[in-house]
């Protein structure tokens, strides 16, 4: 009945009933850990929601502000739509750099974090327990050891990727710890579904970072005898756009806490000539906002759209979006890896790229390294980059964090990675996917059965 009556999705309220139905003891236990939505009752509590921001439900926030002149009249309809889906402005004045690898996001954030004169703000999945990680715990622990209020929140999950956990060490170094929404037996916290999927460092609110990077050797390609060697990228920002990283930490700080403490705000500075905006992404009011975003943006393409994503399983809003660009003529170019570090996540995407394909989008494979990277490029104008995958757990359950930039500098740099990629990479043909063989159809079908809870 509780499905019945609360899920959005028809798929998902069938599918939890039948689970039920079929399993009347494990089912509803399988519910309760899985199926249940604690997140949206509890921001209510906390004040989280956007009516505690000052909108009262249903009003946009587009009626509060006016595009900047320097946005291309191309885009303002896009611009448009992600000041309603966003509690923030679209901001002028950014820098925003990119960072491939660990070999360069790691010394620019230890940079700024041995820069530090007031507040540290670090909130990412996985902290692992090796020496990147270490790296990182004396960094922020020597920060604090200065007087600079140091807060690093952590996925309560990702922090048992690591043992010793991250979150202990980082605690024995004198640093302020939270965790979200950790999953544990006493008390009962039984919503390890949904998680903090958030990237992102602040410094001073006048360096910020953000990506899809998690914090460990497996980023360090160039690092001996590494069993995991995972590419990334990262983006270094400074401007306005970093005041709304330090708001969105916060919020779920406080969230994770119940503590309204925030450390003094500082100005963030004009740093460049770049339209930034944060989007944020999770099962509490900004459910959906992402694919909305994604649907509209391709919508708009008259071009071309690039997207690079490490798992693709996207909703059937997000395929007919796609479809409709290529019948458009809009050249849609899609990068994934080509050995996933999920296999199964790889076979269900296999068993749903004809429908793509079929229609004149071009999807190429990636040599390893295994590449985690997210960006999204419309138009060589419009850039979407953060810790958001395509998959349902991305688009449905974390809490995911975006920056939109405008700009066709910034693009440009991001095409170039992208056309590298497609140049070392294998063109995937409607052909190949047609003939595979029947136990990998079969296989592939299987997985697939289960896409929405991948």
């Amino acid at each position: 009945m509780h499905a019945l009556l609360y899920k959005r999705d028809p798929r998902a309220a069938f599918g939890w009933i039948a689970v039920c139905v079929l399993a009347p003891v494990a089912g509803p236990v399988l519910y309760l850990f899985f199926g249940l939505n604690r997140v949206r009752g509890r921001a209510r509590d906390l004040g989280l929601t956007e009516f505690s921001l000052g909108y009262e439900r249903g009003h946009r926030l587009a009626e509060l502000q006016t595009l900047p002149d320097s946005l291309q009249a191309q885009f303002r309809n896009l611009a448009q739509i992600g000041q309603g889906l966003s509690r923030h402005g679209l901001s002028e004045g950014n820098q925003v750099d990119v960072l491939f690898n660990g070999e360069q996001a790691y010394p620019a954030m230890l940079k700024a974090i041995a820069s530090a004169q007031s507040h540290i703000l670090l909130s990412t999945y996985l902290l692992d327990n090796d020496r990147t990680g270490r790296d990182f715990t004396e960094a922020l622990g020597e920060a604090a050891g200065h007087g600079v209020d140091v807060r690093v929140l952590l996925d309560g999950f990702g922090d048992w990727y690591s043992w010793p956990r991250s979150s202990r060490r980082l605690t024995r170094a004198g640093l302020t710890v939270a965790r979200f929404l950790p999953p544990q037996l006493f008390p009962p916290s039984l919503a390890i579904n949904m998680r903090n999927h958030h990237k992102t460092l602040v410094v001073d609110d006048r360096i910020g970072f953000a990506g899809g990077m998690n914090i460990g050797d497996r980023h360090r390609l160039e690092l001996e005898n590494n069993p995991r060697p995972t590419a990334d990228v990262h983006f270094r920002i400074e401007g306005p756009a970093v005041a709304q990283l330090r708001e969105e930490f916060l919020r779920l700080w406080r969230f994770s806490t119940g503590q309204d403490d925030a450390p003094p705000g500082l100005p963030s500075p004009p740093a460049g000539t770049l339209l930034c905006r944060t989007v944020t992404d999770g099962p509490d009011e900004d459910l959906d906002r992402l694919t909305m975003l994604l649907t509209a943006a391709i919508a708009e393409a008259r071009e071309s759209v690039r997207i690079m994503t490490p798992y693709f399983l996207p909703p059937r809003e997000l395929i007919g979006a796609i479809q409709a660009a290529c019948v458009r003529g809009v050249k849609v170019t899609v990068i994934l890896p080509e050995k996933n570090n999920l296999p199964y996540v790889h076979w269900a995407t296999r068993n749903m790229l004809w429908e793509i394909l079929f229609r004149g989008a071009r999807v190429t494979y990636q040599p390893p390294p295994f590449n985690h990277t997210k960006l999204f490029v419309v138009d060589g104008y419009y850039s979407l980059v953060g810790s958001a995958n395509w998959d349902p757990r991305s688009l449905r359950l974390n809490f995911e964090l975006q920056v939109e930039v405008y700009g066709r500098k910034f693009a440009a740099g991001l095409i170039d990675y992208f056309d590298r990629a497609v140049e070392a990479g294998r063109e995937v043909t409607l052909e190949e996917v047609d003939e595979r063989s029947l136990p990998a159809r079969l296989r592939d079908s299987f997985c697939w059965l289960f896409a929405p809870y991948l």
